[in-house]
């Protein structure tokens, strides 16, 4: 019997997964402990593996996209098993129980699905309504300016149905579907709301007789006659409409990026011969335009002022940069999403400050130097930090704390948390009871952790139970830095670059080298007293590295 594999909570705080990349596809053999994809969670990409064997009859989220947990993610049974029924069972529409005023037996009413096209008719084998689209943030109704196919004409998939025009541009619509356009519900110069019946694609032939006269379009399309205020439009207006027709009077079909550096390069349409649909002229063509050289025809006048040359200031040449406005939007993985929501809590809801101290490195760094020198022992800079942090904590609890709105919880444990950058944001893996591990204990678990954090393998336990951080971003050169609290902790610890500059010892100006740490604190749990003697601690082990060997 099939079995349904739904979207696994694979952290404490996860509601929803998104699919990175499925490793397997419909119809490989699965055996158990194989890995069927890549999960993003609200803490890193993690792999998922089988539980079952049997064959992978369906995936219910394609790579990419993402869906709650629980969601049905993939269906695995034997070959050749028959899972529409499982699949209908998983998609049904949610219900829930209405109870009437005297019912002894409650019924069952089906929530509507919020984007449900508002279609009153069945729609025969193969037909698609297609909609007004939302081409803008702020868009509520759009214009047809331009249909590129008429009804009759085939469409495929990627075909550019019609122009539009939102509240902020024409844009160019293409098509989703394939087949032949049945219908135009919106005739070009005419507005409509969102969603409104744009028209109807299918099989050729098909009727489609009622479907668009039970389609309920929220408000009539409008149209968009010019009214004598249009009329009087200023002349540069006009411009910009007669630019998009020729000599003849005849529509030059051009998409609106073609129109835009045509405008930039002074270009007028009606000289450019387009390479595109029904001869419509695109970028390329407007880019690889060459104006033709321009004739002069000699008159009797000209002929008599060329016989009296006189001098005439030549008229200065205006350099105007040819160039396209270029951006790219990059989908949001679900853990930026979350790094997003959980810092932006954490900044407005508790009270951030910072301190900042400067660390002499002069002793620290010549204890590295001889502790690195044991062989098969390496330890950094961060490493030093992170113990020397540890055993401040113990004598300052306070910062070592967490904010409930009933009480401060006090930790007499130690897990520091250890920021790393990894490719798709930042995650931070936990050492358990830090103030138990010796200097090398602490730089091989970081090796480790990061390590892996870099190759998704983290597991969701290694990043929680954190009771304080560290984040390090000497490395890159950065000197001095504020971070943002990782909650529930109350402090973080933000550690810059060791520089080498004039320094005074003993009232004499000698070259030293010092580091600044900045602590973040919340201010409903650690007052700016405690923070300033929890810095003071953390310098004197920073400073005296034999002190943390005791």
């Amino acid at each position: 019997m099939a079995t349904i594999i739904t979207m696994p909570r694979l952290s404490d705080t996860m509601t929803e997964g998104t699919v990175a990349t499925w490793l397997k596809k419909v119809g490989d053999k699965i055996s158990e402990g194989d890995i069927l994809a890549e999960i993003e969670t609200d803490k890193a990409t993690m792999e998922f593996e089988s539980f079952n064997e049997g064959t992978l009859l369906y995936i219910g989220i394609p790579a990419g996209e993402s869906a709650p947990v629980d969601s049905l993610l993939a269906i695995i049974g034997k070959e050749g098993e028959d899972v529409a029924a499982l699949i209908a069972e998983q998609s049904a529409p949610n219900t829930e129980v209405v109870k009437t005023e005297n019912d002894s037996a409650p019924t069952e009413t089906i929530k509507e699905e919020k984007d449900t096209p508002p279609v009153t008719a069945s729609l025969p084998k193969g037909v698609v309504v297609v909609t007004m689209p939302r081409l803008s943030d702020t868009m509520t109704e759009g214009t047809v300016a331009t249909w590129l196919k008429k009804v009759g004409d085939k469409v495929s998939e990627g075909d550019i149905l019609a122009e539009i025009e939102t509240d902020k541009a024409t844009m160019e619509f293409e098509s989703f579907n394939e087949g032949t356009l049945l219908y135009i519900g919106i005739q070009e110069g005419n507005a409509a709301p969102v969603d409104s019946l744009l028209a109807i694609i299918g099989p050729e032939g098909t009727d489609i007789t009622g479907i668009a006269e039970n389609y309920s379009n929220e408000g009539q399309a409008k149209s968009t006659e010019p009214t004598e205020e249009t009329k009087s439009a200023p002349a540069d207006a006009v411009t910009t409409v007669t630019q998009e027709a020729s000599t003849d009077g005849q529509r030059i079909l051009a998409s609106p990026l073609a129109k835009k550096i045509a405008s930039d390069k002074g270009i007028q349409l009606n000289q450019v011969k387009g390479s595109g649909e029904n001869g419509r002229i695109v970028k390329s063509d407007i880019e690889n335009f060459t104006p033709a050289a321009p004739t002069s025809t000699v008159t009797a006048e000209t002929s008599v002022t060329a016989k009296a040359p006189t001098t005439v200031a030549a008229a200065p040449k205006v350099f105007v940069p040819a160039g396209e406005v270029f951006t790219e939007e990059i989908k949001n993985s679900q853990m930026r999403k979350i790094i997003a929501k959980r810092l932006a809590e954490s900044l407005f809801t508790a009270p951030h400050y910072n301190l900042t101290i400067e660390v002499t490195m002069d002793d620290a760094m010549k204890s590295r130097a001889i502790i690195n020198s044991i062989p098969d022992t390496k330890v950094s800079f961060n490493d030093m930090v992170i113990k020397a942090c540890a055993m401040a904590l113990k004598k300052h609890p306070k910062v070592n704390s967490q904010w409930k709105e009933e009480a401060i919880t006090i930790n007499h444990h130690v897990n520091i948390g250890v920021a790393v950058a990894v490719e798709d944001g930042l995650v931070v893996p936990v050492l358990k009871f830090t103030d138990a591990m010796s200097l090398s204990q602490i730089g091989g678990s970081v090796r480790d952790l990061a390590g892996r954090a870099k190759n998704k393998k983290l597991l969701p336990t290694e990043m929680e139970g954190s009771t304080f951080t560290v984040s390090n971003l000497g490395m890159f050169g950065i000197v001095e830095f504020n971070s943002i609290i990782n909650q529930p902790n109350s402090a973080i610890l933000s550690v810059g670059a060791i520089v080498e500059k004039p320094v005074v010892k003993n009232g004499q100006i000698v070259v030293g080298n010092t580091m600044m740490l900045s602590l973040a604190c919340d201010h409903r749990t650690i007052d700016g007293a405690t923070g300033a003697q929890f810095l003071q601690t953390l310098k004197q082990y920073i400073e005296n590295p034999v002190t943390m060997l005791a």
